[in-house]
């Protein structure tokens, strides 16, 4: 297989972070890269849909408790399930 050189600009911090997930994956960037653009011929498009999500209030208010939970230094938090079972099997 010929190869060629190709440049492509990308975040640097995107590029780290997809660096580090191929690695623990046994790849290399430019491999994922093989792999993306190969199914992309296969199926004559992007291989995954690409649209903006679209969440029912009911899921929009409790991502934002959880991130309203995830911030507050008051709120308690579990190191193991078991911690969390004794939590909870209290509060009965």
């Amino acid at each position: 297989m010929v190869t060629t050189p190709t440049q492509i600009r990308i975040d640097s911090t995107v590029k780290q972070q997809a660096t580090d997930l191929f690695n623990s994956l046994g790849m290399d960037l430019s491999s994922a890269v093989n792999i993306f653009l190969r199914q992309c011929i296969l199926r004559g498009g992007l291989p995954f849909p690409v649209e903006i999500p679209k969440y029912n209030q009911d899921t929009l208010e409790a991502m934002a408790e959880a991130r309203r939970i995830s911030r507050d230094p008051d709120s308690k938090g579990y190191t193991n399930m078991a911690e969390l079972k004794a939590a909870l099997e209290a509060d009965d």
